[in-house]
């Protein structure tokens, strides 16, 4: 019933734009191939900012990850003794040189708590591709629904605005043959100029709304589009309530790569407190005897100042508030999910009424309407009121299925699923 009322609906744009000069208005010219909504996606995920940072932020979580497995690079040092001083040491000829090679070794597992830094990391990153692209979709939608219901709502107000120069036409006849007061056909000149203003404002909202969606795409829309998006939900009940859940949404597959990042950062934080060391194997010669010596030579810091316990309490507290941040995450999620499927139920009561069949009573109605008042079997007054029903049925049937699409998108997008770890 939905998509052959929107077909229906679409199909008098046709006749309205080809009649449109006959009763003087001025008709939009639109030409060039459908635009269908998986294409404005396509393409405003191809333009978008969003999405080109989001995949700069994986490169360089990418990049993070490869230098989290570096090694720490060793240290060449000489130096030089015994010269530039008195007696036999004046001059360099006394001195003796020793070349070493500092070579530090990390101890505690800095390097796999490093890792798992960064693996983390690179994983909420990924989501958070995921989310930009989920963003994208959603936004592309409702502008593309909103730009599919202006185009309806022109071919209807074109249609309106058609019909009352028919009924114009008509008033003019039948008040000059005498079967009509002048009044009548006041009336309906009245109606079509209010029909007239109509379509102009309902042509100016829809090319207001095929610009934000060219911004939203990065390209013009100079094609028709697909009105069948909003086509409506099914002929029966909703069905019993679904179990509200947060588990694989995106939104809470965010919360848990932040509290996993925050468990790597607790773990890292307990690596820094274990003192690594620092080896110089090297080589020295003596100059008095022209003799060469190995040398070798440990390091290691003592913690009196920073012994990394302020640091492990810091990355706990950061771990306590990733954990609570989830918890409230999880709530939040349930309850948007809740109230956007009682949007969407609530949506698709009224699309079913108001694109049932009322609307096809009003249709017919107005049908008979015009045929009676053209064959003077209805007065003027009975027309105007069928065709003022007809509108609003019409109206209300337009409103009603986009209503329901978006609230649609908006539970699609708080339930979208998020990606597997690693892909």
């Amino acid at each position: 019933m939905y998509r052959i009322v929107v077909a229906l609906v679409a199909a008098t744009s046709c006749v309205a734009i080809a009649q449109a000069q006959e009763v003087g208005t001025e008709s939009r010219q639109i030409s060039g191939p459908l635009l269908t909504l998986d294409e404005a996606v396509a393409l405003a995920g191809g333009s978008a900012p969003a999405a080109e940072a989001a995949a700069a932020d994986v490169d360089a979580a990418s990049a993070a990850r490869r230098v989290a497995g570096l090694r720490p690079n060793p240290a060449l040092s000489v130096e030089v003794e015994n010269f530039v001083g008195t007696g036999p040491y004046n001059g360099v000829n006394g001195a003796d040189i020793t070349a070493s090679v500092a070579i530090p070794l990390e101890l505690g597992g800095k390097r796999q708590a490093r890792i798992a830094v960064a693996d983390a990391a690179a994983h909420r990153a990924q989501i958070a591709q995921a989310i930009a692209q989920a963003d994208i979709r959603f936004q592309v939608t409702e502008l593309y629904i909103q730009a599919s219901a202006a185009e309806v709502r022109v071919a209807i107000a074109e249609d309106q605005y058609r019909i009352a120069g028919d009924t114009a036409r008509a008033a003019t006849i039948r008040v000059q043959a005498g079967r009509a007061s002048p009044l009548e056909q006041e009336r309906a000149e009245v109606a079509r100029l209010t029909a007239e203003t109509e379509a102009e404002k309902a042509r100016r909202l829809a090319d207001a709304a095929r610009a934000s969606l060219a911004r939203r795409i990065g390209r013009p829309v100079t094609g028709p589009l697909d009105v069948a998006v909003l086509g409506g939900p099914g002929s029966g009940t909703m069905g019993p309530p679904r179990p509200v859940s947060a588990a694989g949404t995106l939104a809470l597959a965010a919360a848990d790569a932040d509290l996993a990042t925050a468990d790597a950062g607790v773990e890292l934080a307990r690596s820094q407190r274990v003192p690594d060391l620092t080896v110089g194997p090297g080589v020295r010669r003596l100059e008095a005897t022209n003799d060469v010596a190995a040398v070798f030579s440990v390091s290691v810091p003592l913690p009196l100042f920073n012994n990394g316990r302020a640091a492990v309490d810091q990355a706990n507290a950061e771990r306590r508030r990733a954990d609570a941040q989830r918890r409230v995450t999880a709530l939040d999620i349930e309850q948007k999910i809740s109230d956007a499927e009682v949007e969407a139920a609530n949506a698709a009561a009224a699309a079913r009424v108001a694109s049932g069949p009322a609307l096809s009573s009003a249709m017919e109605a107005a049908r008979i309407a015009r045929i009676g008042y053209r064959e003077g079997k209805f007065g003027q007054l009975e027309l105007l009121d069928a065709e003022r029903t007809l509108t609003e049925m019409r109206s209300a049937s337009i409103e009603a299925l986009a209503s329901y699409q978006l609230a649609k998108a908006r539970l699609e997008r708080l339930t979208a699923p998020a990606p597997l770890e690693g892909n």
